[in-house]
């Protein structure tokens, strides 16, 4: 149950179901990516982060200091859903950044 309530609070965030299209859009990326394509501060980005990893939905891989997140797999019926259903909504993605192929990563 408790597994389910913290899935559930998750996807009852804009934020976090952009972020979720958007891993699902571009695939692994950096923190410092999706701070400059969000336009985001880092302190914010984190705590949407962290709730979506702790609900199952992120995974981390962490390359020397950068942090790069991408969505699990697999996921299991419930969240692989969720994501199918947030492909269908009129999210407009703003484009991608990849300040962390470019050496410009400063986070």
């Amino acid at each position: 149950m408790e597994d389910f309530l913290k899935t559930v609070s998750a996807l009852n965030d804009e934020t976090r179901v952009l972020l979720l299209r958007f891993f699902d859009t571009y695939g692994e990326l950096c923190v410092c990516d999706l701070q400059a394509s969000l336009d985001m501060i880092q302190s914010r980005l984190s705590r949407h982060l962290k709730i979506l990893k702790e609900a199952g939905f992120l995974r981390v891989d962490r390359k020397g200091t950068w942090a790069y997140y991408s969505i699990r797999s697999p996921l299991d019926r419930f969240r692989s859903e969720a994501i199918e259903e947030i492909r269908h909504l009129d999210i407009e993605l703003p484009p991608l950044q990849k300040l962390s192929q470019t050496g410009e990563c400063k986070i």
